[in-house]
């Protein structure tokens, strides 16, 4: 992002979010003097945050082209012409990522937490008791030697299970 910079990024980089990374940037780098840029970025942002939050549909994607394609055309200053433009490129070149998000429920790149949804199998987990000793919210159940259950409807997806467990039987998705 900038002039003359380069970002390198992996299969680990959700694109929706990365979008919404700059966004969230430029929105505040607004200088509020025209409202294509001071009000269109922010409408932006929020459609970008709802749909990393798994809450967005599929008008949402076309609201969202639509939308950009007008803050850049219609900005005074350099800052909202170009602040649209990680989502019109990460919506022409990772479509499919959008599309997961908001018609599927799920981050291809396992990065939106919001999304994600963790699992015990019961065929691998060997009931060491380690996954629910570390969830900070009591959501796994089974005792020693028996395999475990997590409740994903309680789970607040913050990992601490996968991170625990030392015989690979938390997943998630």
């Amino acid at each position: 992002m900038g002039s003359g910079g380069m970002i390198v990024l992996d299969d680990s980089s959700c694109m929706v979010d990365l979008a919404r990374y700059f966004l969230s940037f430029t929105a505040n780098e607004s200088c509020g003097k025209c409202a294509p840029c001071r009000l269109g970025t922010q409408r932006l942002l929020e459609i970008l945050t709802r749909i990393t939050e798994g809450n967005g549909t599929e008008a949402d994607l076309q609201t969202l082209e639509e939308f950009a394609a007008s803050v850049k055309s219609a900005s005074l200053c350099g800052l909202g012409q170009t602040a649209p433009n990680p989502i019109l490129t990460t919506l022409r070149y990772y479509r499919d990522e959008y599309v997961a998000h908001v018609r599927d429920k799920k981050c291809p790149a396992k990065s939106c937490r919001a999304l994600l949804k963790y699992s015990i199998d019961a065929d691998t987990c060997k009931g060491c008791t380690l996954c629910a000793k570390a969830c900070p919210v009591q959501t796994i159940t089974g005792g020693p030697k028996k395999p475990h259950v997590l409740d994903y409807t309680r789970c607040i997806r913050c990992g601490s299970c996968l991170d625990a467990c030392q015989f690979g039987a938390v997943h998630v998705e």
